[in-house]
């Protein structure tokens, strides 16, 4: 969809749940702006600050010495409000009243929603990826996934040394709302015994304990399940696991510590070139796009379209994490 008018001032926001990149996003949109020509300004708190009009003027110097910073510097919040449609209007109005005439979102799916009501009242929006679950389907790429995966395999490996040292059976439970790819992206690089997936366990808990007690028996000195967030309940499985097998069993589970820290070379160089996208899309006279990776390539969508895909675990990935599992080894 194309804007009417030339955008002259641009607002960013982040909103729902925080991911490491976002500011490197931010510092991208505001720069890339700024070269342009255009009046920037950042709104704090997502949408219920725009509802607020907690909204400031941004120059470059206000994202110096951001880019490896985890979180967000422009804060975020959940918005009940802007589910409605009197939210929607109050938004679209504290947009023009402010001068906003191109609006970055950075967000999921949730936040992409936002976006696309402001856009069917007239404000131009572009969406960028942003959430650590990279359960956005239009894109292979979500900022901040990078960073929480590699948290989340480091602090994995971390307990792997004890539950060996113990002898243990360890249940580690990572985030990814009802995605399993953290899960299973951890599961392939940690060498996990058990992955459970939202998308493909079949809650035969038994069958876990068969394998647990199988390995233990062939000298298998430990026993790590990867259960990813959309199952949960890792501690009361661990009590269920360790009175059916007299194996101690623990739960670890890892929870925010994933949504922080400083982002990785990939997180910032990727959430770089996609606020940058944001802000050219905005200026070629474009509105109610996504901004996406796909086969390599920075793209966009529309945001009808966007929303309307639907995303599906690749199953080669699993099939090699299936095989490369001690339970499947001969």
């Amino acid at each position: 969809m194309a804007t009417t008018n030339k955008v002259k001032t641009i607002g960013v926001l982040t909103s729902g749940g925080d991911a490491p990149g976002m500011n490197a996003a931010i510092r991208a949109v505001v720069r890339r702006g700024l070269q342009k020509g255009v009046q920037m300004k950042g709104i704090l708190k997502g949408y219920d600050g725009l509802m607020n009009e907690e909204i400031i003027d941004m120059t470059a110097r206000d994202v110096s010495d951001t880019i490896e910073r985890g979180g967000t510097i422009l804060y975020t919040a959940r918005c009940a409000e802007m589910r409605t449609p009197e939210g929607q209007k109050r938004a679209a109005d504290v947009c023009r009243k402010h001068g906003i005439d191109g609006l970055v979102v950075i967000g999921g799916d949730g936040s992409f929603a936002g976006a696309q009501k402001l856009a069917a009242l007239g404000i131009n929006t572009v969406g960028v990826p942003g959430t650590i679950d990279l359960d956005i389907a239009c894109t292979e790429y979500t900022i901040g996934f990078d960073t929480a995966v590699n948290t989340a395999m480091e602090a994995i490996d971390k307990v792997r040394d004890t539950s060996t040292s113990h002898e243990r059976c360890s249940i580690i439970e990572v985030m990814g709302r009802n995605a399993g790819y953290i899960a299973l992206w951890c599961g392939i690089a940690n060498g996990a015994e058990d992955i459970l997936l939202p998308e493909k366990y079949d809650y035969d808990e038994q069958k876990i304990i068969n394998n647990i007690i199988e390995n233990r028996r062939k000298g298998k000195k430990h026993h790590i399940i990867v259960n990813a967030e959309g199952i949960g309940h890792s501690t009361s499985m661990a009590r269920r696991i360790e009175a059916a097998t007299g194996i101690e069993t623990r739960a670890t589970i890892l929870g925010h510590m994933q949504r922080g820290g400083s982002p990785t070379c990939k997180d910032r160089v990727y959430a770089s070139i996609m606020g940058a996208y944001a802000v050219d899309l905005l200026l070629e006279g474009k509105t109610d796009r996504v901004v996406a990776y796909k086969n390599g390539e920075y793209v966009d969508y529309d945001i009808d379209e966007a929303l309307s895909m639907t995303k599906t675990l690749p199953e080669y990935q699993w099939e090699i994490a299936r095989a490369l599992s001690y339970n499947y080894t001969k």
